[in-house]
């Protein structure tokens, strides 16, 4: 059932911005607009006094930043907030803001088209609907120290790659399990994280930082290399194919959709290393709304290959992992905090 009247307020600087999302919020009969701020200063007070269920901010503002607001509201009167993002530039302090307790962020509206603002509405309505729903599981959780030290493997690795499949927040999910690998990691990670190009890069240069490992997006053609972590883009769906002549594993776009999600898909990718690695194969489906992910996991599993799902309670959405989990191809639950451990003893 649909969640009623999602008491809003839009912190928001540009007038013109204001306006317009102020209309998409309007046509959307699950949330309504009870106020709007022009700086972060000004949002957060109108929070305080009217407790709203959700707060949508944009991160570059006067007075106090989208990152302020996000810290401020979760130190002191908890509720799920959704960051605005612009398109022309990534901000890197909104994987901060996600850190510090942030819901989610969508990229501000480009045209004002009917389409556009009714397909805007939608993606603000269900993901709206996701953090009230879930906002007992929103609160700021302690910076967990990078792994500076190698690990011993004593044998030839049982896999060859490990996949991670993720959505609605992701980013701090995977972010927890990169910087807790070794940095002797004998296999290559490749990550589908449902994520706007131009954030996928962002986050992929937010990850180099925080590993001894290399991470980066990789190029059509690009060998997959052990040792190595890889961020599929988003502008295509993603394979790891064998080449004809020498058998090595590659990056390949591809045009080809898939009923859960796209660009980028995680069944897509998963599919893809089923096919390429078999049994050698280890998956990990992570927190994300809807129910991409299970499909390349069935076929993971038919591979011979083990699937991993992330918990309910360690989940900030359990739509994905619930999924894959009631379709019977996960062959452990865990929560995220043992994720890495747990991946580096099946090697």
């Amino acid at each position: 059932m649909a969640i009623k009247e999602i008491r809003t307020v839009l912190i928001e600087d540009s007038g013109l911005m204001r306006i317009m999302i102020t209309d998409i919020l309007r046509h959307q009969a699950n949330l309504e607009l009870i106020a709007t701020a022009k700086n972060g200063k000004e949002g957060v007070e109108k929070v305080a006094h009217l407790r709203p269920d959700l707060v949508i901010t944009d991160m570059v503002m006067p007075d106090m930043d989208g990152l302020g607001v996000v810290k401020k509201i979760m130190k002191e009167f908890p509720t799920p907030v959704i960051i605005l993002s612009a398109l022309d530039k990534t901000d890197p302090l909104v994987f901060e803001a996600l850190n510090a307790g942030a819901f989610d962020f969508i990229d501000k509206p480009r045209f004002q088209t009917t389409i556009h603002r009714q397909e805007m509405g939608n993606l603000l309505n269900s993901i709206a609907q996701e953090a009230v729903k879930n906002r007992q599981k929103i609160h700021h959780q302690p910076q967990l120290k990078i792994n500076q030290n190698d690990h011993v493997f004593d044998r030839a690795s049982n896999y060859e790659i490990l996949g991670i499949g993720a959505s609605t927040g992701g980013p701090k999910a995977v972010e927890s399990i990169i910087k807790r690998l070794p940095g002797n990691l004998p296999i290559p990670v490749v990550i589908a994280q449902h994520m706007s190009e131009h954030f996928i890069v962002s986050f992929a240069e937010r990850l180099n930082q925080l590993t001894p490992l290399e991470v980066r997006v990789p190029a059509s053609g690009e060998i997959i290399k052990k040792g190595m972590i890889y961020m599929v883009p988003g502008h295509k769906n993603t394979k790891i194919i064998r080449k004809l002549r020498t058998n090595e594993p590659v990056v390949r776009f591809t045009n080809e959709t898939f009923e859960a999600f796209n660009y980028p898909s995680v069944d897509c990718l998963f599919s893809s290393l089923a096919s390429t690695y078999g049994d050698k194969t280890l998956a990990v489906i992570l927190t994300g709304m809807g129910k991409d992910g299970t499909e390349g996991l069935q076929e993971i599993k038919k591979a011979g290959g083990f699937t991993i799902a992330q918990s309910e309670a360690s989940s900030l959405v359990f739509g994905m992992p619930k999924n894959a989990i009631e379709q019977n191809v996960i062959d452990r639950v865990i929560d995220l905090n043992e994720i890495p451990v747990f991946v580096v003893g099946c090697l």
